[in-house]
């Protein structure tokens, strides 16, 4: 637990730094404003859902119940007649903001908690900022940037947002690398 006593700061500077760099891209230069769209006939689709009680949580459509389930013929007609698709369903009511932007903070403090004890099992106290801004930086990397690809592989989002993402996770991770280094204990 040494290494949180050595590198406390930067783990909290990185995480205000990521907090700060996430929100201009969020608020100031929303790149991230068309990542989803708007179905048709919202309203009729919301009503139906509610009709059908669909509570919070995480579904696929069409669902199959197994692996033979989704070879079956009657599987492979109603994937073909589509839609296809997952869908994510959250509690009714305003989305929590607040909440959500604590446990933001809280992850990129938990990132900066990992990148830190990672760097104080690879590098030597006093270790070149150059030689600590790559390692910090990779490893920040592998926490904010890489996550998103599986959504593409798995639940179909775009390459164009996931690359938005990557490079969201990049500019986290240049700020984290470049905080680790900056703040690396002599």
């Amino acid at each position: 637990m040494q290494f949180l006593v050595d590198l406390w700061l930067p783990i909290l500077l990185s995480a205000a730094g990521v907090f700060l760099i996430s929100s201009l891209l969020h608020m100031v230069v929303p790149i991230h404003k068309g990542d989803y769209g708007r179905l048709p006939g919202e309203e009729r689709l919301m009503a139906a859902m509610r009709e059908q009680g669909v509570s919070p949580g995480a579904y696929a459509f069409p669902c199959a119940t197994s692996m033979k389930d989704m070879g079956s013929p009657e599987m492979r007609a109603k994937y073909q007649l589509g839609p296809v698709g997952t869908m994510l369903v959250k509690p009714t009511g305003s989305p929590a903001m607040g909440q959500a932007l604590l446990l933001w903070f809280l992850f990129s403090v938990l990132v900066g908690v990992l990148v830190a004890y990672l760097a104080s099992f690879t590098l030597a106290k006093g270790a070149p900022c150059a030689t600590v801004f790559r390692v910090t930086g990779t490893a920040a990397f592998l926490a904010y940037a890489v996550y998103p690809i599986n959504d593409t592989i798995w639940k179909g989002q775009r390459w164009g947002v996931t690359g938005k993402f990557l490079f969201d996770g990049l500019l986290y991770s240049l700020v984290t690398g470049a905080l680790f280094g900056c703040f690396w204990p002599a």
